[in-house]
């Protein structure tokens, strides 16, 4: 008997081990999706100097946002409420575009998701931005060819008159500036 008792205790404390082992894995596998996610895993849309394509779509509060009312130098942020480290970026996002001159018309953020999941980022960016709310595979995204959340880059008009990217990366701790 006393065999026993040691037998199953050696296998409960063996099934302990590995459901411990098990769970650090899964914690490790999920703040490596989380740093590639930050860092990119290839281009996140389109690339410095390429065009956007034509898009044209409502905001919320009714404005009509589209490539045509592109004018100048815009901030564009691309964010799903599903993403870890766009949780994490919104904050810093808000922070930087509240600080361009020129206001929420220079800044154009689109949450991707249901209106119910977009509505706590809708509330944190309306303030300094024309925000759109769309489903994944929407027209910004697809005219900007975002592939991955967050994307922040900056967009103005080329000398042709055809809106290009300016910055196909934007860092959100350097302090806002307009760009010449």
């Amino acid at each position: 008997m006393p065999f026993l008792f040691a037998g199953l205790l050696l296998v409960g404390t063996l099934c302990v081990l590995n459901l411990l082992l098990t769970l650090g894995a899964i914690k490790r596998l999920r703040d490596q999706q989380d740093l590639l996610t930050e860092i990119g895993s290839g281009a996140p849309g389109l690339a410095l100097g390429e065009e956007i394509e034509e898009f044209a779509t409502l905001a919320i509060g009714g404005e009509i946002v589209g490539r045509d009312h592109i004018t100048d130098d815009t901030l564009g942020g691309f964010f799903s409420p599903t993403c870890g480290p766009c949780r994490r970026e919104l904050p810093r996002f808000v922070e930087y575009a509240g600080a361009l001159p020129g206001g929420r018309g220079g800044v154009l953020a689109v949450v991707v998701g249901t209106e119910e999941t977009a509505a706590p980022f809708v509330q944190a960016l309306a303030p300094v931005a024309r925000v759109v709310v769309e489903e994944p595979g929407g027209e910004v995204g697809a005219a900007f060819r975002t592939a991955a959340y967050p994307t922040v880059l900056r967009v103005a008009p080329g000398a042709d008159g055809h809106v290009v990217v300016t910055a196909d990366r934007v860092d959100l701790g350097r302090a806002a500036r307009a760009v010449a």
